[in-house]
């Protein structure tokens, strides 16, 4: 794997500071939606990323909000604005020469999830996948119905009312959606071995349809290109 770097990206009045992870040869991008009282320093989002980049993935672990903001509850609760930063963190990555490239998709945890969702939804056909892990989907509330990309929820066994809100909002998406249960496994996955399974399915997921949409897209434009050369021909 390639060595991390701090990043600093611009967003507004205020600068967010991110973890940019950069595999050799990378064939995607995952940026991570943090949930609340958590940050690019997560163990549980770091481990999940490692993952990623074994397979493949560069990753960007991001604090949608500056140290100030998170202590304002009410910001740490604004999908609206964490959305928007995301959109930002998606922006920079599109125009970063390591990045620019490549297919993107999101990770979403608590709260950062319902963002990533938003986002997704906002931004459309460039977003390729999401994961939500222990998530609140429902935060994204009617926006859920737009969303483009395919979703996959995990929720641990043991976290009986998010699994709830996460049966709700796999009911309002309309697109490639899979929600999967953990046996065992509280809010944080801090179980043995539960947490590893989140970054497997999670890794999979991505593999599936991210990486699936890239290559289609591309045989799609291999097409084109041989349909133009003929035709000139």
């Amino acid at each position: 794997m390639g060595a991390d770097q701090e990043v600093q990206i611009p967003a507004g009045a205020v600068t967010l500071s991110g973890i940019l992870g950069l595999p050799a040869e990378a064939t995607g991008v995952v940026a991570f939606a943090h949930g609340s009282g958590s940050g690019r320093f997560s163990p549980r989002n770091n481990t999940v990323a490692g993952v990623l980049q074994q397979a493949g993935f560069a990753t960007l672990l991001v604090d949608l909000l500056t140290e100030d903001e998170a202590q304002d509850r009410q910001r740490v609760f604004d999908i609206g604005l964490l959305a928007e930063r995301l959109r930002t963190c998606t922006d920079w990555l599109e125009e970063h020469p390591d990045t620019q490239a490549l297919p993107a998709g999101y990770f979403g945890a608590s709260t950062g999830a319902g963002a990533a969702l938003v986002a997704a939804a906002q931004i459309g056909p460039a977003i390729r996948a999401v994961v939500s892990r222990g998530g609140r989907p429902d935060l994204a509330g009617d926006v859920l119905a737009r969303v483009q990309a395919p979703t996959l929820l995990i929720v641990g066994g043991a976290d009986t009312p998010v699994i709830a809100l996460n049966e709700q909002a796999l009911a309002q998406l309309q697109v490639a959606k899979q929600l999967v249960i953990i046996p065992g496994a509280t809010h944080l996955f801090e179980e043995p071995g539960t947490l590893e399974q989140v970054a497997e399915l999670a890794r999979d997921w991505f593999v599936r349809h991210l990486l699936a949409s890239s290559m289609q897209q591309a045989d799609g434009e291999l097409r084109q290109e041989l349909d133009r050369v003929s035709r000139n021909c």
